[in-house]
């Protein structure tokens, strides 16, 4: 999307105090962190340089030069590879994408978890009986079956997660990471402006902050079932990147475990 690589850049320059840097942190700062010509300096790059590569007008940037600014941003890894998106961002659509009868009946033998199954922007494209037993999916319209949309625009989630705040800034790391992978999606862009009725999305999808979606907890107050405390696990597909299988996890000792098995058939 325009001007997010400056807009990522400078997000990450605002975390980093110029002392952690081994810099006199001086007088008063009109900036947040650590200024352009600080950063430049640090990475053995000219002002001029990083200016314009945080303005999106250089080409060919090095992988020195990047590793050597990331260095200097404190970048982890998937924050590293975020910014080599933005600087070449892919082309044309994301190939691939569907899921395969396989997929769904590998979702099906899972039947003692909870189970779907993620595609771009967060779609929720198939899912397991508890699955949708935990979260409704069939009983959605085709077009809400989307976790981001549900996570902002419906007012049950709140309730639902009660750790509404930690889903809220992992989805939005998750589709930042791929708005950096695929910034000419026209379906991303329609998302991102239908989410941004949102306040808490706007603010959250301004810190540009970016995660891969791994594993974690999730933390539920059910309408039906009560509490239900699960761990879950995200899986790929090897030659299909854009679905990611996740699954919910629970001890069978667990209280949350006992209603698994209470749910599923005999």
């Amino acid at each position: 999307m325009e001007g997010d690589l400056g807009k990522f850049l400078r997000s990450r320059r605002a975390r980093i105090r110029p002392e952690e840097a081994g810099l006199a942190a001086g007088g008063r700062r009109r900036v947040a962190g650590l200024r352009r010509e600080e950063v430049a300096l640090l990475a053995g790059v000219s002002v001029d340089y990083y200016i314009r590569l945080e303005q999106a007008r250089v080409q060919n940037v090095s992988e020195a030069v990047l590793d050597a600014i990331a260095r200097v941003l404190r970048m982890d890894v998937i924050e590293r590879s975020h910014l080599n998106d933005l600087l070449r961002p892919a082309r044309g659509e994301p190939a691939g994408g569907e899921v395969r009868p396989g997929m769904q009946l590998l979702l099906d033998m899972a039947a003692h978890v909870p189970a779907f199954i993620l595609g771009r922007r967060m779609d929720v494209l198939a899912w397991n009986a508890l699955g949708d037993r935990i979260s409704g999916f069939a009983a959605m319209p085709p077009g809400e079956r989307n976790m981001a949309r549900q996570t902002f625009l419906n007012p049950q989630a709140r309730t639902l997660f009660r750790d509404w705040p930690a889903v809220a800034a992992e989805t939005i790391a998750y589709l930042r990471l791929y708005a950096g992978r695929h910034p000419g999606d026209p379906l991303l862009a329609a998302l991102v402006a239908d989410l941004s009725a949102a306040p808490e999305f706007r603010r959250l999808w301004e810190e540009h902050q970016v995660a891969e979606k791994t594993f974690g907890v999730k933390l539920m107050d059910h309408p039906e079932l009560g509490p239900l405390d699960f761990g879950y696990e995200t899986l790929s597909f090897p030659g299909e990147p854009e679905l990611l299988a996740v699954m919910y996890t629970a001890d069978p000792a667990s209280e949350t475990g006992r209603k698994l098995a209470e749910l599923r058939p005999a």
